[in-house]
């Protein structure tokens, strides 16, 4: 077992705002890292134990509010050119949202991310989880781990083995289960509160909802949205989620991809899938007004979000709205309690028109409303 560690031990807000939400940096990771204003993390640990063929990278970008809270993402990288510098990358990127989202949720915790490269389908063992929750132990407590893409309740019950500060873990271990629950509710809470910000209205009845990914967070949302009175299309690379959503709910409509989606006659877009959802060749063909998912990462490049606001397109943050995963997570570290977490989960709803209301006032783009508010936080927090 091996570790490589990289380390800054001061507390930095950079003043440009989550960037992880833009397409992944041209610049090398160590330029990223020390040079680039996507930077100024604290410390970063390349991980690796040949036995078990653990390859992982954990990124804390603040402990400005407290320890650096974040999910653990299995992905293989294969279509990246160098795939471990696009691990990397992506840690770094997504450890900064995470200080962001947890800022805005009013949680006392910082962001961090963790990345294991590889297919989880393929490499994911007992023993390589224990491997990965000792590299986790080793930073004794400055990072607390969860559920991310590729990995599940069962996983942070394996690395729990190894290393006290993981959550996510099931009921019969102490923890409170799927995240997802509240993700989609509070991405739901997000979605309201841009109903009423543009509609006058908090809710979704009688409004079209376009949802690209309907996995783990994606199919709850559905729920949420049947319920209040929308009209649901949805879309998924993996044909068996789709075909699990219009079993159980057969009102919904399914198209064949992302790009029909887009271009279908929808009120609402809810990126649920992986990131970089905005771009270029999307926004332009966008027929939606609102654009809220749980989908990380999901403006491109910067400027996205100009665009969007020039095209009159309202943009709910995503890390602000997909937030509730984060928010239940925390909530296990103090004995968890599903009522209380989602009571908090429930202020995504007042927090996204906060925003809105900023954005309006300082004529600036949502998302850049949102990062400040953030900033404001993180700074109190360091000075503190």
């Amino acid at each position: 077992m091996g570790v490589t560690t990289v380390t800054d031990v001061r507390h930095t807000v950079s003043a440009d705002g989550p960037t992880e939400s833009r397409v992944p940096n041209p610049l090398s990771p160590l330029s990223t890292l020390f040079r680039s204003d996507l930077g100024g993390h604290e410390q970063v640990l390349l991980c690796q134990d040949r036995e078990s063929g653990l390859k992982a990278v954990i990124a804390l970008h603040s402990t400005a509010l407290g320890p650096a809270l974040g999910g653990t993402r299995f992905h293989a990288y294969a279509s990246e050119e160098h795939p471990e510098e696009a691990a990397l990358l992506d840690a770094l990127n997504l450890a900064r949202g995470m200080s962001y989202k947890n800022a805005l949720a009013g949680l006392d915790h910082g962001g961090g991310k963790a990345v294991i490269l590889g297919d989880p389908e393929e490499i994911k063992t007992e023993k390589l989880l224990l491997a990965y929750g000792r590299f986790v132990a080793s930073l004794g407590g400055r990072y607390v781990t969860a559920c991310d893409v590729g990995t599940y309740v069962a996983d942070m019950d394996v690395v729990a083995r190894e290393c006290p500060w993981t959550t996510g873990r099931s009921p019969e271990h102490g923890g409170a289960g799927d995240s997802s629950v509240l993700t989609a509710f509070g991405v739901f809470q997000g979605m309201r509160a841009s109903a009423q910000a543009s509609w006058g209205a908090p809710t979704l009845r009688g409004r079209r909802v376009g949802i690209a990914g309907v996995g783990k967070v994606g199919h709850h949302l559905v729920e949420h949205l049947l319920e209040d009175g929308a009209e649901v299309v949805v879309t998924d690379v993996r044909a068996e989620s789709v075909d699990r959503v219009l079993a159980r709910h057969p009102r919904v409509q399914a198209v064949r991809d992302t790009e029909a989606l887009i271009r279908a006659d929808l009120d609402v877009y809810a990126p649920c899938a992986l990131g970089g959802a905005l771009d270029d060749a999307t926004v332009p063909v966008l027929t939606a007004k609102v654009v809220c998912g749980a989908a990380n990462n999901q403006l491109a490049h910067p400027g996205v979000e100009k665009d969007l606001d020039g095209r009159g397109i309202l943009y709910a943050p995503d890390y602000v709205v997909n937030a509730g995963g984060v928010i239940q997570v925390a909530d296990e570290l103090h004995g968890f309690d599903f009522d209380r977490a989602k009571a908090k989960a429930a202020k995504i709803y007042d927090t996204t028109l906060a925003i809105f209301d900023r954005a309006r006032t300082d004529g600036i783009p949502p998302a850049a409303a949102a990062d400040r508010l953030a900033e404001h936080r993180m700074a109190e927090g360091h000075g503190g």
